[in-house]
């Protein structure tokens, strides 16, 4: 009699559970996307930290002012022209007609100072990338009246923050008018106005709960307790309504969880979830309602080492655990073909790749090395963020390669907040991520790789391996401040040469752009930097 009770029930919540489905996949109006990871907040002007899931959100609810296009060139989005005056000091950004926020209200240039006036006053980690950090001369040290043997120390090193902006104009209500300090600052300026979402004037705190932009999407509702965001199709986006009506975000850190959900339905499409291993990926491709969509992309995984930790100090045992690392077996055994091997932090089609330094696998020569560093077995602390089935699966061969050539890697987890907090402050040996986007252009050497941009204590961006070299610093700016494009190629290139050299991070792969989605959608092309523009242009059938 039990048994018969148990297997109806069984069947009872089968029935329930097949309803549920066929309910979400017979509501054609709403696509529900996954979220691998819980992103902080909506607002990315004055947000303090790099949080690439509210990247993701912003690029479905707001719109900048520049754009990269495919070949990673900057082009107007907001701004239909983009225009240099002669002494190349003077940009002048001519605004498309017609643009509407989410409240009715019509762009204008006012908005746009706005925006860039909230975000400096901000002190944000984007507001920062505005700014050169110029060293503060020291007043010498004095001498103390009365003992000729003694003074006083000099003050310590400080830095003071030179804007690359000197004025923002608005001589109409189409036009903004943005002055840099010198000419080479230009590139400067469109690759940072790429990150800053245009928002209405007036509405800066209202961002942080109900964001208002002039994306495809408009906000409906969050759900914070499960980190769910409704949104609705923007009927009057200014380049073509979305052809969906109604957009949920869920996220989905688990990824048994993202993996069930796709299979009955309770989730449409999951963009580069990083949180399914490869093997799981190529499983779903063979299901009879899933189909997953490969494309090259060009974001970057990559190890951080810590260089002002005293067992990484040397430039020897890095190199060691570059040559420990077999990478093109990972990219074939373990992610299946789903990446490519890196050899450096830009992508190959960047018009200053150069791969630098090689480290292929070799692990005699980390031996060796190891042992002419007089490495004696020192652990070292390799941190990652925790429920992530996929990384944990590649740090783990990671963490055996270096062992297999002597080396003391000990694996550590930890929430991503928490961790986050960790790498501002330097409380890291290795680390582990995927740098998405900002590696296309090569003026981003500058944010990781040079002395000025080591994070301070309110700081969590970008050079979290505290990397100091001056020749790299020298060449890198000469680089940010030439006007030929040619001397800059030759400046970026050589300035990789030194920082492979040196491996304060080691480019791992990168990750192809994989989206697994149910059947029912369709026209999904998404671009090499991954970004979730294309979701604008999906369709869905029964």
């Amino acid at each position: 009699m039990k048994q018969k009770i148990f297997a109806f029930l069984a069947l009872f919540v089968l029935l329930l559970a097949t309803a549920a489905s066929s309910c979400r996949r017979r509501d054609s109006g709403v696509v529900t996307v996954a979220l691998p990871e819980k992103f902080t907040a909506f607002d990315t002007i004055s947000s303090t930290n790099s949080d690439a899931a509210a990247e993701r959100v912003k690029n479905l609810l707001f719109n900048s002012l520049v754009k990269k296009d495919e070949n990673f060139d900057y082009v107007g989005d907001l701004a239909k022209e983009i225009n240099t005056s002669e002494d190349g000091l003077s940009i002048t950004f001519v605004l498309r007609d017609g643009v509407k926020f989410h409240n009715g209200k019509t762009l204008t240039s006012e908005d746009v100072k706005y925006t860039l006036d909230t975000l400096f006053n901000s002190k944000g980690y984007k507001a920062q990338a505005f700014y050169d950090s110029v060293p503060v001369e020291k007043a010498p040290a004095k001498k103390l009246v009365g003992n000729t043997n003694a003074s006083v120390p000099a003050e310590a090193p400080e830095t003071k923050q030179v804007p690359h902006i000197t004025s923002i104009d608005v001589p109409d209500e189409r036009t903004i008018v943005i002055k840099i300090a010198r000419p080479a600052l230009k590139t400067t300026l469109l690759s940072n106005l790429v990150t800053i979402p245009i928002i209405p004037t007036g509405s800066a705190e209202q961002q942080k709960d109900s964001p208002v932009g002039s994306g495809p999407f408009k906000f409906v509702s969050l759900d914070s307790g499960q980190n769910i965001v409704e949104m609705e199709a923007n009927p009057d986006y200014w380049d073509g309504p979305p052809k969906i009506k109604k957009l949920r975000l869920k996220t989905i850190t688990d990824a048994n969880s993202l993996q069930a959900e796709l299979q009955t339905g309770g989730v449409d499409i999951a963009p580069n979830p990083n949180n399914i291993s490869a093997d799981t990926i190529k499983s779903l491709s063979e299901g009879q309602n899933l189909q997953v969509v490969q494309s090259e992309g060009s974001n970057i995984q990559y190890l951080i080492l810590n260089v002002k930790t005293p067992v990484l100090a040397d430039a020897r045992i890095r190199q060691a655990i570059a040559y420990s690392i077999d990478r093109e077996k990972i990219v074939r055994d373990l992610l299946l073909g789903q990446a490519k091997v890196a050899c450096s932090v830009l992508p190959p089609q960047s018009w200053a790749y150069t791969p630098g330094t090689q480290y292929t696998y070799d692990p005699a020569k980390a031996k060796q090395l190891l042992a002419e560093a007089g490495y004696k077995g020192e652990p070292i602390v390799f941190k990652f963020g925790a429920g992530n089935l996929a990384v944990s699966q590649y740090a783990q061969i990671l963490q055996s390669s270096m062992n297999d050539v002597g080396l003391n890697i000990r694996i550590e987890t930890m929430d991503v907040n928490v961790l986050r907090k960790k790498l501002a402050q330097g409380e890291f040996e290795l680390y582990t991520g995927v740098w998405i986007g900002g590696n296309q252009d090569p003026i981003f050497f500058r944010e990781l790789f040079t002395t000025a941009k080591i994070p301070g204590p309110t700081a969590s961006c970008c050079n979290r391996g505290r990397y100091s070299n001056p020749a790299v610093d020298q060449t890198v700016d000469a680089a940010i401040n030439t006007t030929n494009k040619d001397e800059a190629k030759a400046l970026y290139q050589k300035a990789w040469d030194l920082v492979s050299s040196d491996v304060p991070l080691l480019p791992l792969w990168y990750p192809a752009n994989i989206v697994v989605a149910t059947k029912r959608i369709g026209n999904i092309h998404i671009n090499p930097s991954g970004d979730w523009g294309f979701l604008k242009d999906v369709t869905v059938s029964e």
